[in-house]
């Protein structure tokens, strides 16, 4: 039985070979932007060089996300479960998942899994960058697995809309925590057409929720975190969100750790949300 979200690299090293394990690797990178574009890369060329043996590969801007969203939305269920069927994912699978991008594309990946029903999904803490960085042992083999059985079921207590977050700014009841960098957050750079935040919304980047190594920070530094930005981890409803629904999956994940419950992900995100010039915005 699984207790944390997460599993260290010895453990993995032990596990390599376990029938019911699936390793995912999605690598990239997100450049500022202040940098011209594209600022979202994916590195399918590192996975092929070297990887985690037995890892398969995820692309985090094609794979996972439905073709034409204007704000890299979650796949169709059909999409989704077509692309964990050829990965041999089934409901029996066991998926560990390991980025190169300090946690937040394997995050993402793990809230689309549990989204759409899989509850069996942890987070390599420190990911590829760790692992090489202790010297473990990789390939360049691609392997191949039977077709898994996977079947998405989409979970809508994991999730939130525009829609959700209006209601909630007239009615109240929802703490909003937006973990986008300070300079987005007080509208000095944007990823959308508008600057700014959402009204209410808390300010937590996902930077201060990172340990130099690029694991997770100790539960006793994150709560000092959480307290240090008056988040409340008791509230009855939570909707995290970013740019587009990546980071704000791993602020989920530093809450979850901490017990926090009844979190949700704004998938569209700011690039839904700044998009519109109808939704109101703050400064």
């Amino acid at each position: 039985m699984m207790t944390s979200p997460l599993v260290q690299t010895d453990w993995l090293q032990d596990h390599l070979t376990d029938t019911d394990l699936r390793i995912i690797e999605i690598r990239g990178k997100v450049l500022p932007p202040t940098e011209p574009p594209p600022h979202y890369l994916s590195d399918r060329a590192g996975y092929e060089a070297a990887h985690i043996p037995g890892a398969v590969y995820v692309d985090w801007q094609v794979d996972i996300v439905e073709p034409g969203s204007p704000s890299n939305d979650i796949a169709s269920p059909a999409r989704f479960s077509a692309l964990m069927q050829a990965l041999g994912v089934s409901g029996r699978s066991r998926v560990v998942i390991a980025d190169d991008a300090g946690g937040m594309f394997a995050t993402r990946l793990r809230w689309a899994l549990r989204y759409y029903g899989h509850e069996a999904v942890q987070i390599l803490d420190g990911g590829w960058t760790k692992w090489i960085a202790e010297g473990r042992t990789t390939s360049a083999d691609i392997p191949q697995y039977p077709r898994g059985g996977f079947q998405a079921r989409a979970n809508p207590r994991l999730i939130a809309t525009a829609e959700d977050i209006l209601q909630s700014l007239a009615d109240g009841g929802m703490q909003l925590i937006d973990t986008r960098s300070p300079g987005e957050f007080s509208g000095v750079a944007s990823r959308a057409k508008h600057v700014g935040h959402i009204p209410t919304a808390i300010n937590l980047p996902r930077s201060v929720l990172v340990a130099d190594d690029l694991t997770l920070k100790p539960a006793d530094e994150l709560r000092l975190v959480m307290e240090g930005s008056n988040i409340d981890l008791n509230a009855e409803d939570c909707v995290l969100y970013c740019n587009s629904g990546v980071s704000a999956t791993y602020g989920m994940l530093a809450m979850e750790v901490l017990g926090a419950k009844n979190l949700r992900i704004y998938d569209g995100s700011w690039k839904d949300w700044g998009s519109d010039p109808a939704t109101p915005k703050a400064r």
